[in-house]
């Protein structure tokens, strides 16, 4: 079904929603398996209607599809057992055990039969496990908790637990500008069509010859107002609308009620959302023009939305008429939970913290401490780029109260900064009465530009706003008060500021002619925080007291319409989402218990209230918003996050420790990089996936600057010293990276084996460049098992069924082996106190663990005992080519060993089909990125098959090599499959209609025969391809098919490469070889940076054996980037490690200074590479 039809069934849902069909409603939400609603699924789980819950069920999964689906189906059928046990009726509960729980047994007998013991009770509660059941209605919504976590953890249902956000009556709407359009296509138009019917196009045909086409509007009042009952479709209007309903709140109550008179409010009443006085329906008219167009009916007018929208309530039913949730297209995975960076700031706790609000990728963060210094940072380089100490700037503008407190030495820190919305200032509160606005010109410098003496005492928040368009600062302090100031440029250092202060419980608004603006009842406790917000054109300031009273504000003055108490009664932040849609605080009571709630802003009520914070607090609790789906507290020394829609914490980290009791916490504003302050006065930056291919450089080269040739000027690099509790970075003299071509530490080529074509790869700069060249380099060698981490898989020796494919779980808690054999097997690193034995219970979930050379995993089975072998009947095994593919949520397993193409179910290893018989034999597969159900299949006799799985047809047949297919690559990003095959050729295909657009041959180096397998692995960035060969490692740009790296095996790793992959965030190349040596690169510049030698993971008596015992294949962890598993040709499979101390394979080898025939000169010889010569 395509987008359009599908979006189609959706529009349909939301009418039959509103038409109030509901059976129907749910008849095509399961047969059509678009959308799941939960609300409808919890209802009748509550109510028993088990029949009716599997057969919606059955629309979305069956009980084998995964374990997930096996799990949902058996807790739904053991609470229909249990509870007929709990009603004494045996007959329905032995009914129920033969035909529902009976499908279970297979996978767990021992389970069944103790099920099946429970009859032979009086009562099952006498079963020491059911010994806390309570009664049926507890139970269900025990089951139902459980039950909800299954499915939003069920690939199966991924992106169907939200129903798109629509206007209300969508469907209609479609209909009417259909209808118009037809109407405006009439030969003779009337002016009032009558429109009887939708089946046929729509034509005017007056009796007495055409009318002038006159426009004809609808009255606001008749548009509104909602009919007694349902008109039909033949009526003398257009399609008729539902009205919204109107449900008056407190917001809106009281920016309705202002004067008229004032702009301001204008803008208010026209954006309101709330029902407005019948006296001020004047107020909301707008001059209605006729339609442009001659014979254009207004069957829904502008004018019509626009009061709709005023009238309809914030979180009205009628805007979007079905159960909605928020989208959950997200997985943990996103969450910024790996440390990127951790250093000591300047001896004093860092108390605040800001990043850059559109400098994403220079990641730009402003960071104040305790002793009043502001300091800017560059994250990637962990280079601070300004540091400002505190000072006054004009003590003689000063008030005299504030004069007098520094006269006492009154230690003075930064409360709050704060970037401005467009990134051009920086606002910095103090503790004691002033505020520092900075103007950030886009250099490394901070320019001082307006000095406030805005509160008496501390200046606890600052915010900046737009109200009218115009950028001001709101502050609250000690006072009592609230101030916006407006500055405008006059001149490069000309400021005009308008203030509004706060005098007890009455805000005054000044100008600096001294006039008096407005007057505002006021908070009567010190402000602690202030929140500016707008809706369309309603701007506002939610406030919070140390009293716990929340206010909000106009920029008028009518004074607070809002007064709600906070939970815990005390000091509370507010913040909207990023989206700007939801509210939410967090804060802390007296008595130290922690608050996060969300807000229905609309009536000033708690709507939802966040489980998880567990110790009473000496002090506030920090939180902030990421990415409109988590929320993240600092509490307990650890930083917790919450999934906006679940109450309950969804997960936790510690951040490898350090943390204060109560850290404070910053994310960016793509929200993948969390900033959080630690207990030694410094900082960490937690990253997700995204945000450490970020800090691994500054920007991603382009193609064109990684073919700039490198300059022979000496390059010099500034180094950085952090050290804990200094009050200053040490001055480091910059370093000459030059290195004179006698140095015995300067690589060559020859040891490397790079052979640039003419031009060099420059690697951005990063930190681990810094340090590295420092000192002099030296390659790592890891010849010693204690030198790294190990762990070999059990019950994997097996000298007749060598290792030839090796995968990751795409959750990167197992490790698949694909044997030439054709048998897979699977290990698994799981943690299960009550489940020791590995093997996995009907009863509970398992908590995987992500893989760790520090922990054996387990040899995977399920109870059936079944092997996942591939059907290997009539097979060559010595001539078969084994290939294996895994769907990216890790349910399904495709592979072939010779003979026909088997779909596995990764839970129960059973066959779920298998297709493509030979011959010829599949040699490769691969996934599109787009649709899992297509999948391009290498074959043998050179051809690629286009095979959609679920129609079970070829779609297109690709050809273009001349031997077998060994490699297949897709880029989504350039919209193109890159094949590789035995022939040395490289094609590349539009995945768009399939045809090839261009053919490559790789270059085989002299006296080298251009045999063997050659694969392909597109980079992350998808532009970047690495190709593996027997003979070399190269890196390709895939949009020109040009080479722009090559490496040839020689000195410490000269053997025949036997497979090589990119790390998962494709800064390392792992290769292994022939001889049994493992080579770590950097795979910028594909130099060598470590080696791994074959006495590290092999026995005395593996080295000394006649039969050689090497690596046939490497695997990357897909989180870990130091993390590889191997597979061996005795059948072993290993996964290796760095250890904990240093944490990556070697370092960066440094890029060489000096030229030589245009290559990299070297202080031995010179690489005797041609340049690349492409070949069409």
């Amino acid at each position: 079904m395509t987008s359009l039809s599908r979006e189609l069934v959706f529009l349909i849902l939301q009418f039959l929603e509103e038409e109030k069909f509901k059976e129907s409603v749910h008849k095509l939400e399961k047969e059509s398996g678009f959308f799941f609603n939960m609300k409808y699924f919890e209802e009748k789980v509550q109510a028993g209607e088990w029949e009716e819950v599997e057969k919606y069920l059955s629309g979305f999964t069956k009980v084998d599809d995964n374990r997930y689906s096996m799990k949902i189906f058996f807790e739904i059928r053991k609470q229909k057992y249990l509870e007929a046990l709990d009603r004494q009726d045996k007959a329905k509960a032995v009914e129920i055990l033969v035909n529902d729980l009976k499908v279970f047994s297979t996978f767990n007998e021992e389970l069944y039969k103790e099920i099946t013991q429970l009859l032979t009770l009086g009562n099952f509660r006498e079963n020491e496990q059911l010994s806390k059941y309570g009664d049926t209605k507890t139970a269900r919504s025990i089951m139902l908790i459980e039950l909800k976590k299954l499915i939003e953890a069920n690939p199966l249902f991924r992106d169907k637990l939200v129903f798109p956000t629509l206007k209300s009556s969508r469907l209609r709407t479609l209909i009417n500008q259909s209808l118009n359009w037809q109407h405006q296509l009439c030969k003779n138009p009337r002016p009032n069509p009558d429109i009887k019917t939708l089946f046929t196009d729509h034509t005017c045909s007056p009796p007495n010859g055409p009318l002038a086409p006159t426009p004809v509007n609808l009255p606001v009042a008749a548009a509104v107002a909602k009919p007694a009952a349902y008109t039909s479709l033949g009526a003398h209007g257009p399609f008729p609308p539902p009205a919204a309903a109107a449900n008056a709140n407190a917001l809106a109550g009281w920016m309705a009620n202002a004067s008229a008179s004032s702009s301001v409010q204008a803008a208010v009443v026209t954006a309101s959302s709330i029902p407005v006085p019948q006296n001020q329906v004047s107020i909301l008219k707008r001059p209605r023009t006729p339609p442009a167009t001659p014979g254009m009916v207004d069957y829904q007018s502008t004018d019509h939305e626009q009061l709709m929208k005023r009238l309809r309530p914030a979180q009205s039913v009628e805007e979007v008429t079905y159960p909605i949730q928020r989208q959950h297209s997200w997985a943990l995975d996103d969450l910024p939970r790996t440390v990127a960076m951790t250093t000591s700031h300047q001896g004093s706790t860092v108390t605040s913290m800001d990043f850059h609000p559109s400098h994403h990728t220079l990641l730009l963060g402003i960071v104040g401490s305790n002793n009043a210094e502001i300091t800017l940072w560059e994250l990637v380089l962990h280079e601070r780029l300004v540091s400002k100490p505190f000072k006054i700037w004009d003590m003689a503008a000063c008030s005299s109260a504030f004069q007098a407190s520094v006269a006492k030495d009154t230690p003075i820190s930064v409360s709050r900064v704060t970037w401005s919305p467009d990134g051009n200032f920086v606002g910095v509160a103090f503790t004691k009465h002033l505020i520092h606005l900075y103007a950030y010109p886009g250099s490394n410098d901070l320019r001082q530009n307006l000095e406030i003496d805005a509160h008496v005492g501390g200046v606890n928040d600052l915010a900046f706003a737009h109200p009218n368009k115009q950028l001001c600062l709101v502050s609250c302090g000690d006072d009592k008060l609230i101030k916006v100031r407006n500055f405008l440029v006059i001149s490069q250092d000309i400021w005009k500021d308008i203030c509004i202060f706060l005098i007890e419980e009455v805000e005054q608004v000044w100008d600096l002619t001294g006039r008096k603006l407005f007057n505002f009842e006021g908070h009567e406790a010190p402000v602690y925080s202030v929140c500016p917000h707008h809706k369309e054109n309603i701007q506002f300031i939610f406030s919070t007291a140390v009293d716990g009273k929340i206010k909000a504000w106009l920029y008028d003055n009518m004074g607070s319409g809002v007064d709600y108490d906070a939970p815990g009664h005390w000091c509370t932040t507010m913040l909207y989402s990023a989206d700007g849609s939801r509210l939410f605080s967090c804060g802390t009571s007296k008595d130290g218990d922690s608050f996060l709630v969300e807000w229905n802003e609309s009536e000033g009520s708690i709507k939802r209230k966040y489980i998880g914070f567990r110790k009473k607090s000496a002090g506030v609790v920090q939180f902030d918003t990421a990415q409109n789906h988590f929320l993240a507290a600092g509490e307990d020394s650890q930083i917790k996050f919450w999934d906006m829609d679940n109450l309950n914490v969804l997960t936790s980290t510690d951040a490898g420790g350090g943390l204060p009791g109560l850290p404070r916490l910053r994310f960016n504003k793509e929200g993948n990089l969390l900033a959080v302050t630690t207990a030694d006065n410094g900082f960490k930056i937690l990253a997700n996936a995204v945000g450490l291919r970020s800090f691994k450089a500054i920007e991603a080269p382009s193609f064109e600057a990684l073919r700039s040739p490198i300059e022979s000027a000496a390059a010099k690099v500034e180094t950085v010293s952090f050290v804990s509790g200094s009050s200053a970075i040490a001055s480091v003299s910059p370093v000459n990276c030059k290195v004179e071509r006698s140095s015995p530490v300067r690589p060559s080529p020859i040891l490397n084996g790079v052979d640039p074509p003419g031009r060099s790869v420059e690697k951005p700069r990063t930190m681990e460049d810094v340090t590295d060249r420092a000192k002099p380099w030296q390659l790592s060698e890891i010849v010693d098992a204690g030198q790294c981490r190990l762990v070999t898989m059990p019950d994997s020796t097996d000298s007749s069924s060598k290792v030839v494919r090796l995968l990751y779980t795409n959750s990167g808690v197992g490790v698949l082996a694909l044997g030439s054999t054709g048998v897979q097997k699977l290990w698994k690193w799981t943690r299960n106190e009550q489940n020791p034995s590995g093997k996995e219970e009907i009863s509970e979930v398992l908590e995987f663990l992500k893989a760790t050379a520090n922990v054996v995993p387990q040899h995977w089975q399920p109870n059936s005992g079944l092997l996942m072998s591939n059907d290997v009947s009539g097979v060559n095994l010595d001539e078969a080519v084994p290939c294996i593919a895994l769907s990216k949520n890790d349910s399904y397993v495709m592979s072939a060993c010779g003979g026909k193409v088997s779909l596995f179910n990764m839970m129960t290893f059973k066959v779920m089909t298998t297709f493509m018989s030979p011959p010829p034999a599949s040699t490769f597969l691969a996934f599109h990125p787009q649709d899992n159900n297509i999948i391009a299949i290498g074959m043998e006799d050179s051809t690629i098959h286009i095979y959609n799985v679920r129609v079970d047809e070829v779609k297109s047949k690709l050809k273009g090599h001349q031997k077998w297919i060994t490699g297949l690559a897709f880029s989504a990003n350039l919209n193109i499959l890159v094949s590789s095959g035995a022939d040395a050729q490289l094609c590349v295909w539009s995945i768009d209609t399939w045809e090839k657009r261009k053919s490559v041959a790789i270059q085989i180096p002299s006296g080298k025969a251009p045999v063997g397998d050659t694969r392909v692995q597109f980079h992350a960035d998808q532009l970047r391809l690495l190709v593996v060969h027997e003979t070399q490692l190269a890196i390709y740009d895939a949009s020109k098919m040009d080479r722009i790296r090559q490496w040839v095996p020689q000195d410490t790793a000269s053997a025949q490469i036997s497979y090589a992959a990119y790390s998962c965030n494709s800064q390392l190349v792992y290769a292994t070889f022939c001889d049994g040596n493992i080579g770590v690169f950097d795979a910028d510049s594909l130099r060598l940076r470590c080696r791994i030698a074959p006495s590290v993971y092999l026995s005395q008596a593996a080295l000394n054996g006649s039969q050689p015992v090497y690596p046939l294949v490497v695997a990357a962890h897909p989180l870990d980037s130091n993390q590889i598993a191997i597979g061996l040709s005795d059948g072993s499979v290993k996964v290796i490690e760095p250890i904990e101390s240093d944490g990556k394979w070697g370092s960066s080898p440094p890029i060489d200074n000096g030229i030589l025939n245009g290559r990299t000169g070297s202080s031995s010889t010179t690489s005797n590479h041609t340049p690349d010569q492409t070949q069409r």
